[in-house]
């Protein structure tokens, strides 16, 4: 497997949400991540794929809630975000596609 689809395989998807948002006032990108995936592989495939520099990587976990569907209860899944942020002059857009 090439390199590429690995780093796609850490990165899941962009987080846009209203924290995420005020994230990216301080060059600040989220995403959600693989829950095997650790700081060094995320700052190697935020590099790689959008051709950035990264100054840190903060991840958090986030455990999924007991909800009823349908009278029966589920589970939502654990969702792990990374907090990226950028060095200075180096910018996402993710409001466009990759």
């Amino acid at each position: 497997m090439s390199t590429k689809h690995q780093h796609y395989d850490v990165i899941r998807k962009p987080i846009i949400t209203e924290k995420a948002t005020m994230a990216s006032e301080h060059n600040a990108v989220v995403f959600e991540v693989t829950m095997a995936s650790n700081k060094p592989m995320i700052k190697e495939a935020v590099e790689a794929l959008f051709g950035v520099k990264v100054k840190a990587v903060n991840t958090s976990i986030t455990k999924g809630k007991a909800k009823r569907f349908r009278g029966q209860m589920g589970r939502r899944k654990d969702v792990k975000k990374a907090y990226v942020t950028l060095e200075e002059g180096n910018s996402i857009d993710v409001s466009t596609g990759l």
